[in-house]
């Protein structure tokens, strides 16, 4: 355990932004190709399949974080993810509209659910996001959710590349993209300020950056198996 002295609030918090900064998948070269135009039907396809068993976990890890967190307040306030993905309703919620891209890009919604196709790279990194919130400290599972931080700009940056790029699929199937800009900055937002205020020494700061990195890690890791399956 760390014994140093705790970064103050504006360096910690400069800490925490950099780590998505230098490694977020915004950078992957699998996106970056996706961003130019460059990827074809198969690959776009992939991906969609494959990250769709990234969506699914979402609410289950959010569930999970859900579950450690010891007070009304916070939770009232983190539920609102489950329903943002799960819906409150039958058809509704961020994991029906990933069905609805995957169908206007051609995909059978029950191949998506089947789960039929998934890389084992993308289970194996899938699984060890939902492990971490398992098991981890609320502190490294809330920390490890602020890759939201960039999220809305890689939204704003994938809309624009799909209507330029790739308008053989639906437009009304980038519905998912466009909710996600606001209810990314939003939780971003929300779960940094909990990071700020719990990490209260350096050792739970430390621990705070390597869960982050740990997330961009899963996200690296999945786009890795789809590019080599893929291309």
């Amino acid at each position: 355990m760390s014994t140093a002295e705790a970064w103050d609030a504006a360096e910690f918090e400069a800490r925490m932004r950099a780590v998505p900064a230098a490694r977020y998948h915004h950078l992957h070269p699998f996106n970056m190709r996706m961003h130019a135009g460059d990827l074809n039907r198969d690959e776009i396809r992939g991906w969609i399949l494959n990250r769709f068993h990234y969506q699914r976990h979402i609410p289950i890890k959010d569930a999970l974080i859900l579950s450690k967190l010891d007070s009304a307040e916070l939770r009232r306030s983190w539920i609102r993810r489950l329903h943002d993905h799960d819906g409150t309703r039958e058809g509704e919620g961020g994991i029906e509209r990933w069905l609805r891209l995957g169908e206007a890009a051609g995909l059978d919604r029950e191949l998506l659910l089947s789960g039929e196709g998934v890389l084992p790279g993308v289970r194996l990194a899938v699984e060890g996001y939902v492990g971490l919130c398992r098991l981890g400290s609320p502190l490294e599972a809330v920390a490890a959710s602020l890759t939201e931080l960039f999220a809305p700009d890689i939204m704003r940056t994938r809309i624009a590349a799909f209507e330029r790029h790739y308008q053989w699929v639906a437009s009304d199937g980038l519905t998912y993209f466009k909710n996600r800009v606001p209810q990314g900055s939003r939780d971003g937002v929300e779960a940094l300020a909990l990071v700020l205020s719990w990490a209260d020494g350096r050792a739970e700061q430390e621990r705070a950056v390597a869960a982050l990195s740990f997330k961009c890690d899963v996200l690296w890791s999945l786009l890795d198996a789809v590019e080599r399956a893929y291309r």
